[in-house]
Formats: structure tokens, sequence, C-alpha cells
């Protein structure tokens, strides 16, 4: 069984779980959840896919299952989920659905749902349409009142046009550096508007991996290990700067001009370092979030605040603070004033803007940040583990300053160390950070002892 079922929609193994009937549910009651068959005008519903081979079957049953359903849909075809998003506003849409496994390997495919802000659902959003899909209570109309489709082929023109309006992106200051910047949009969703926005600002781009065609040419998450094609395309290429985006384009990773493949984490320090020096104000990341965020906070003398992992936890966050750049540690940057969402395109805006205001190579941005070591580890477990039985073998014995609002994280003076339990795994991930690496495989093996002692 492979289907997973949350709040912000499903994702499972094409042909297994993921199957015709599962999809047409789900889309149906996400139409019945944006009004469709309540009498009113008709209902308008964006639709956008990553470009894996099996988002075109998908798409043609999510637009057949809404228009049957009497939603007018708007098929934006190959688009990232930030440019997903940002079309549900710009289309006047109750609600969109991203068909995307993210970093999942080309089996998987998923329906993400969106509410008319183009945010992902909230928890009670979510389960409304889960309540409506177990009910089996769909809209179906009759041949008068079925749904039409449009094609809007002008989405990742939309979001180029908002970033490149952002007062601090000057576009002219970027050209005038003349960057070479090499991209692997892993062949899916960034595969064009990535390429695009860096043209308009200026850049000769190098593309690598760009033909849209979801064939994965290498694991798609874009982690450092996945990433010495690009890294050696930088250094053939003279490269600026090399850009890594998943395959719906809303998480970045960096190369910087030696051919470094730099951490996840950097991405969004680098951007909020930049942000905060622009426009200062609260930042916002989550629990497993490099410190690095939190010092530079301290920088610019203004706060920092996380929340659990999550992508929606991060935005309700940054709304409850009013911060205006927030995101997470995978290499996830969002910038509230464009829309609530992780966006890899706006994260390269804003790494180039920080590059070309201070003539420096990407190298030495990195440098001139707090330097900390961080490792990230998969326990695998015998079964499911809840986050209450973690809190009981480990409050405890962490020591420190305890935050239980997710898993459990223990921040003392030398580091931190963040434990929690996978909700679709028998896995429990933990992962720490400290200036001092033996201290940190110390706190790490120590912790992962416990757990493995205490679960049979």
């Amino acid at each position: 069984m492979s289907l997973m079922v949350s709040v912000s929609g499903i994702r499972g193994l094409v042909g297994e779980d993921l199957h015709p009937e599962n999809v047409v549910r789900y889309a149906a009651a996400f139409a019945a959840w944006c009004g469709a068959g309540d009498g009113s005008a008709p209902k308008r519903v964006v639709v956008g896919r990553d470009g894996r081979p099996s988002g075109k079957v998908l798409l043609d049953l999510v637009k057949g299952t809404l228009a049957s359903c009497g939603i007018d849909v708007v098929d934006l075809g190959l688009c990232s989920t930030p440019g997903t998003a940002m079309a549900v506003k710009a289309r006047q849409a109750r609600g969109g659905i991203v068909l995307t496994a993210s970093h999942n390997p080309a089996p998987w495919n998923a329906l993400k749902f969106l509410d008319d802000e183009g945010n992902f659902l909230s928890r009670d959003k979510g389960l409304e349409v889960l309540a409506i899909e177990k009910s089996g209570e769909f809209p179906w109309q009759d041949h008068e009142h079925l749904g039409s489709y449009r094609r809007w082929k002008d989405a990742d023109l939309h979001h180029i046009e908002s970033i490149l309006a952002l007062p601090f992106i000057d576009r002219d200051a970027i050209a005038s550096r003349k960057y070479r910047v090499a991209v692997d949009a892993v062949n899916a969703a960034g595969s064009s508007v990535m390429p695009t926005l860096l043209r308009a600002l200026g850049i000769d781009v190098s593309p690598l991996h760009c033909e849209g065609t979801g064939i994965f040419p290498h694991e798609p998450e874009p982690t450092p290990a996945h990433l010495g094609e690009l890294a050696e395309r930088v250094r053939e290429s003279g490269a600026n700067l090399g850009l890594a985006t998943d395959p719906d384009a809303d998480r970045l990773v960096l190369v910087d001009e030696t051919g470094t493949v730099l951490s996840e984490e950097y991405t969004l320090a680098i951007a909020a370092n930049f942000h905060l020096s622009v426009d200062p104000g609260p930042v916002a990341s989550n629990l497993s979030t490099s410190r690095m965020i939190d010092d530079l906070a301290k920088r610019h003398g203004v706060s920092s605040a996380r929340s659990p992992v999550g992508e929606a936890h991060v935005v309700a966050l940054m709304r409850e603070i009013g911060a205006k750049i927030g995101g997470e540690g995978n290499g996830g940057v969002i910038l509230s004033e464009l829309h609530a969402g992780r966006d890899a395109m706006v994260g390269a805006a804003l790494v180039l803007a920080a590059m070309a205001r201070e003539g420096a190579p990407l190298s030495l941005l990195a440098a001139e940040l707090p330097r900390y070591s961080m490792e990230k580890r998969r326990i695998e477990t015998p079964r499911p583990v809840a986050a209450k039985e973690l809190e009981s073998i480990l409050a405890g014995r962490l020591g420190g300053e305890l935050d239980l609002s997710d898993g459990i994280r223990s921040d003392q003076p030398e580091g931190w160390i963040h434990v929690r339990p996978s909700n679709t795994e028998s896995i429990v991930r933990l992962i720490g950070e400290s200036s001092d690496s033996l201290w940190l495989k110390e706190r790490l093996d120590s912790t992962q002892r416990l757990i493995q002692e205490h679960l049979p």
C-alpha cells in the first residue's frame, strides 16, 4: 500500500495505489470543496504538472474529473509548483492542483491541493476535502453543465515578471556582472522557467538536463551527493554559479564557482542574509534548519522563530510574526511578498542579487556565514514510531532546552539535536548541528543507540 493521504493531498506509486479510481475520487472531492454543483456561477481551478511522464496521464484524468463536476479548468501544462500557486490568484481561481511528487523518484506522483490564495490547504480545509472523498458524494453534472478547458501558456511569464518587479532585484546590476550560470533542472518543471528568468537578468545560461522530458538523469532530490555532473559543468564552462532544482522547482541547491556543491542549508541562509540587509524584519524557519538563520537574524538586529517541519507550518509562522523571508534548510526559500511558498526561482534571483551587490563570488558569500557541522541520519525501525513514544524514550535523557512541537528537539550551547518520526515510513529522522563536530557525533551516536535499544 503506497498511497499517502494527508490534508494537502495524496501521493503514491503510479499504478499501485495512485490509480485512476483514486485520482478521480480525490479530484472530485476537491471540486466539491471548491463549490462545484452549488448552483452559483462556474468555478475555476488551475492545474499544473512537474514533467514526469505519468503527469500527462494524471493531468487528463484530473481535467476530465473537474470538468465533469462543472469546474472550468485552466491547464498550465508543465509548470513549477510556485508558478502554479501564483497562477491561482492570477486567474482568479477557486483553487489549484499541482501534479508532483516533488523529490520522489519517477515511479511516484501526487495531487497537491491549493486554496484560492495559492496556498497549500490548511489542516481544517484539507480535512474537509478528505471528508468529502470518504462520503463519496461528488457533484457530477449533466451534459449541459459540464465545465470547460482552457490552456494558459503564460504562467511562467507571470512568475518571471513578478520576480523581476521586486524592488531589490536589480536587473542592471546583475547583467553588468556578465555572469555565466549552469542550470540542472532534472528535465522537469524548472527546465524552461529557470533559464528564461536567468536570461531576462542578462545571464549567459549553460543548461544541463533542461529538456522538460520528465526523465530524471539522476536521483531527483537536489542534494550534494546527486550533483556531481552539475559541479563538473560549472568547472568546465567557467560558470560563476551552478543552480539545481528538484522536479517541481520549489527547492534550490547552489554550486560555487570552484565547482563545490554547497549544502542545501546555504540556499536560505544566503538569500535571507541579502534580503535582511535590504528589508530587515523577522525571519522564520523550521526546527531542522541550520542555526545560521538565527545568527544572521541577530547580525541584522531582528528576531527569528521556528516552526514544525513542513512548508505550511513555516508559512503559518511567517504570517504570525510578520516575516517577509523564511523557508527551510532543504533549499526552500519563501518570500511572502511574492507568494507564500517555496520558490527556487526567487531563491536564485536573491542569490544573484547578493553576488552582484557585493561584487563577490558565491564561495566568499558562503565563507562569510557562520560555520557549523550538520549531519542527517535515517534510523530504520521495525515498525512506525509515534512522536509520544520518542518523547518518552528521549525527553529525560537529551538535556538542554526541549521543543516538543514536532518530535523532540534539544538545544544546548554546543549545538542541537532534532528527532522526529516519519509520517509515512518506518524510520526516525535524526538531525543535529554544532560547531564542534566531535560533540555532534557523540550526541547523534548516543541518541541513535537509545532509540534502537528501546524499539524491539
